[in-house]
């Protein structure tokens, strides 16, 4: 019989025959190269994923020497890597990493890399796939795409292993018109099979087995809808304010930080219908349909669906901070916020009447990001006669971060003579099940567009329709500045006017106050 399995399921033995590669990581000398990036490429060699022929070249605007980069790469793996620095791998790894610089707009930079590349086969004595990771502000990623075209370094041949790839990290645009304009650029340069748009989400343990907990288990799957469920709650909480991003968030906001791209991508893997299979297709196909689904949103003064505010002052661990506009780099006519919230809308036969409410801000009460299932309590309750028994409503949630795991909130009776209830939760957490030391997101996001799996990667179409619901939010809010801009003290869990969003329909916050 034919094996039907995905590399999704197959684990290491189909990993293992990763094609020969040269990575060329444009932007080698910023942050997250540092702190995600060489750590998770130390990682794959430590645990024997990386092909006997590989090479990584940094590329970016500052001259450093080999060595130089070699050395700052290796402080970076001991300061970032879930891993102590081991010297027989480093080693290996050292010898084949190095560096070029250019200015990314400069054709001759790229012919230089072609060059190094052509040298590097020569060497191998074989081919190389050629994995472009684009981690660079993203007003340069046009240049880069379009150079990688006029030097030929993106060889199209896809369906081989030497074909190329091209990795990006979001922001994929800041609207719908820039977002289309950038698919353009790379679609006349790459096939979108090359095309590996990343978002870190979805590479974290928990959201990948958002899928299995959804389609594994016959406990879950057929009361995932209208008739069982009462509304869900997605929510990316941060305790930090802007700190040095200042400028750089100022020109994003909460929407497009993290809801449009990370937020989205929580309620497409919660929402979708089944796939046909764990092809990847298959996969990002359902994903694009449930966000497709999603009514417009309605703003205005009565009933809208959104709310935004920036932080004020206040206390987070016992310590007063800044207020937004007291921040560096922000200026006294800012209308960003930081904070927003969505009463989402699906349109399909499965989320009927279902609300979806999301959520992200800085400066909240407490770190995290999870998924709150809240389901419909039993149409004969026996215990709900005139509040005297403490009935609470059965709630999956799913912790994303910082403690990844699972909990289900259900009704106990207190042990004794009388009938006494209260809420209880049952725990799993992935740490005490299987160990802390996890692969990183960023780990099984490299190993995976090695290997060409675009599951956990974005399609060019996926995001476009992202965009193109919030979209008319950005536009009311830049036509209407500072007018329905609340605050919310640093600390809290945000404006009342959410909390006010959610009471509409009778719900409330899982955390609220």
């Amino acid at each position: 019989m034919e094996d039907s399995r995905h590399p999704f399921l197959e684990g290491l033995s189909k990993h293992r025959g990763v094609a020969p590669a040269v990575v060329v990581i444009f932007g080698a000398s910023g942050d997250l190269t540092a702190r995600k990036l060489v750590p998770a490429i130390y990682n794959l060699s430590v645990d024997n994923l990386l092909p006997n022929e590989f090479h990584l070249i940094g590329f970016g605007r500052k001259s450093i020497p080999d060595e130089a980069f070699r050395a700052s790469m290796e402080d970076a793996i001991k300061q970032h890597s879930r891993r102590t620095l081991r010297g027989e791998i480093w080693q290996r790894v050292r010898a084949e990493m190095s560096y070029t610089s250019s200015d990314y707009a400069d054709l001759k930079g790229y012919e230089e890399l072609a060059k190094k590349i052509d040298a590097l086969e020569a060497s191998f004595g074989r081919p190389l796939q050629r994995i472009f990771y684009i981690s660079t502000p993203p007003n340069v990623f046009e240049p880069i795409i379009e150079c990688l075209g006029k030097s030929r370094l993106a060889k199209t041949n896809h369906g081989t292993q030497t074909a190329s790839k091209v990795i990006i990290e979001k922001p994929f645009g800041r609207d719908l018109k820039s977002a289309q304009r950038l698919n353009r650029v790379i679609n006349q340069v790459f096939d979108e099979s090359q095309v590996f748009r990343i978002d870190h989400y979805l590479g974290k343990e928990t959201v990948q087995d958002l899928l299995v907990q959804r389609f594994a288990n016959a406990i879950f799957e057929p009361i995932w809808n209208h008739n069982y469920v009462e509304c869900v709650q997605i929510t990316v909480a941060e305790k930090l304010g802007v700190g040095s991003r200042g400028g750089y968030y100022d020109g994003s906001g909460a929407l497009r930080d993290m809801i449009q791209n990370h937020t989205m991508q929580l309620v497409a893997l919660t929402a979708m219908e089944a796939p046909k299979s764990l092809d990847p297709e298959s996969i990002r196909d359902e994903k694009v349909k449930v966000i497709q689904a999603i009514q417009p949103l309605k703003l205005g003064v009565d009933q809208s669906d959104v709310v935004r505010a920036r932080y004020a002052s206040g206390l987070i661990d016992g310590k007063e901070v800044a207020a937004y506009l007291d921040e560096e780099g922000i200026p006294k006519d800012s209308f960003t916020e930081t904070y927003a919230a969505l009463r989402l809308k699906i349109d399909n036969a499965r989320w009927k009447n279902v609300p979806f409410y999301i959520r992200s801000g800085k400066r909240m009460a407490r770190r995290t990001s999870e998924i709150a299932i809240r389901f419909k309590r039993p149409p004969v309750n026996l215990f709900s006669e005139g509040g005297r028994f403490n009935v609470t409503d059965n709630t999956m949630v799913i912790q994303i971060q910082p403690n990844e795991g699972i909990t289900l909130v259900m009704n106990s009776k207190i042990p004794g003579l009388e009938t006494r209830m209260q809420p209880v939760k049952m725990h799993f957490r992935y740490a005490t099940t299987f160990g802390s030391n996890t692969p990183e997101a960023y780990e099984r996001l490299i190993l995976d567009a090695m290997i060409g799996d675009g599951t956990l990667f974005i399609r060019g179409d996926e995001t476009e329709a992202s965009w193109k619901l919030i979209d008319p939010v950005l536009q009311h809010w830049e036509a209407t500045k500072c007018d329905g801009l609340e605050l919310y003290p640093s600390g809290s869990w945000g404006p009342k006017s959410s909390d006010a969003m959610l009471n509409e329909k009778g719900h409330e916050w899982r955390h609220s106050g």
